[in-house]
């Protein structure tokens, strides 16, 4: 990272103040994105898979502003994802480690529903297919494997002890066997499979498709997460995860594409989403940190353009109509045509962690 980061902080402390205002409009339920124009939210009343980064956005706030308030709030936010540590669902790990990892050691019941999850993810563990299933508390066929089902769930497997660690690094490489090596003759990563068929037979999903950037990018993120914790054991097969990492920055264009992808790389003239690009900021800030990585400095430069970028051409400012600190321009689901132009709550929570970690404020390694 090079100059001043006073761009990095003043985007923070807009971010971080909509977290306050979006706090009082929803009152005890989820947000989940909100309109471009007035900035009103659409809710869940239980988080459905993004109420780990409502929790998240919280704790960022409170690191930032120290309160007791603010440590509070995060912590009862948080408490409020209990109900799915035991869900059927590999999206746990989207909810319970993004909701409980920014946590300072001081919330005990953080870290135990931290713990709780993590064993309770464990036991879904199925190793016939190598993985913990995507499961069907969102709904459709629980014996699927999806990109959105590794980031999260790979540092949550991984806090479950020897067992746990052994888990998670194979989880994440048979994803990798899906997405990358499962896609036939190169082009994008698959990142949706049935598993279910005849004599465990699998099956490429039509929905989301090959070039969903957002699945690439919960991919990178995965795969960054799993260098930094491989400290050395083989079973995490490091020489693989930073082929991997290589892979996906080509195919996904992470380093040379357009700051704010498409949703869909098939569909240049589709939205763009943010939200794919904050995530991908993070991803790359990690792998800038993660050893065995060819060209760590790329990544860290590139890091800071994406974020950049976000808090320049997309990030509403005091003054206008919409409140400050919305992150415009995320995509939650091109193929319906659902909150296309939206902010969206997991872009504010990248964008957010991105900042700060620019900041020196955090440590990547742990979130």
């Amino acid at each position: 990272m090079t100059g001043t980061t006073d761009w990095a902080e003043d985007a923070l402390r807009l971010v971080l103040g909509r977290v306050a205002e979006t706090a009082a409009q929803v009152g005890d339920r989820f947000p989940l994105y909100a309109d471009p124009d007035d900035g009103r939210w659409t809710t869940t009343g239980r988080g459905s898979w993004t109420g780990g980064f409502w929790a998240g956005l919280h704790r960022l706030r409170a690191l930032h502003t120290g309160t007791a308030a603010d440590r509070r709030a995060a912590a009862e936010v948080t408490a409020r994802l209990a109900p799915w540590a035991e869900a059927d669902t590999a999206a746990r790990g989207l909810v319970l480690w993004y909701g409980t990892a920014p946590a300072d050691g001081a919330d005990g019941a953080a870290a135990a529903l931290r713990e709780r999850a993590a064993r309770s993810v464990l036991a879904a563990w199925d190793p016939r297919l190598g993985l913990v299933p995507w499961g069907a508390a969102l709904g459709g066929p629980r014996l699927r494997a999806r990109a959105d089902g590794v980031p999260g769930l790979v540092p949550l497997l991984a806090a479950a002890g020897p067992e746990g660690r052994a888990a998670a690094a194979a989880h994440l490489h048979r994803h990798l066997d899906l997405c990358l090596d499962g896609r036939g003759g190169g082009g994008r990563p698959v990142p949706a499979w049935r598993l279910d068929g005849p004599h465990g037979s699998r099956a490429g999903e039509a929905d989301p498709a090959p070039g969903w950037t957002r699945g690439e990018s919960w991919l990178l993120l995965a795969v960054a997460d799993g260098l930094l914790l491989a400290g050395g054991d083989p079973a995490w097969r490091a020489d693989r995860l930073a082929a991997a990492a290589e892979d996906l920055l080509g195919s996904g264009e992470f380093l040379d594409g357009p700051v704010v992808p498409p949703a869909e790389a098939g569909a240049p003239g589709g939205p763009p989403d943010t939200s794919a690009a904050a995530v991908a900021a993070v991803a790359l800030l990690k792998l800038a940190r993660a050893p065995g990585v060819t060209g760590a400095r790329a990544c860290a430069d590139r890091a800071e353009t994406v974020l950049r970028g976000l808090v320049d051409d997309h990030l509403t400012r005091p003054g206008g109509d919409r409140p400050a600190g919305m992150l415009l321009d995320g995509c939650y689901d091109a193929g319906t045509g659902t909150a296309v132009r939206h902010e969206l709550v997991w872009g504010d929570y990248f964008l957010a962690l991105g900042l700060t970690a620019v900041l020196g404020r955090v440590g990547l390694g742990l979130v």
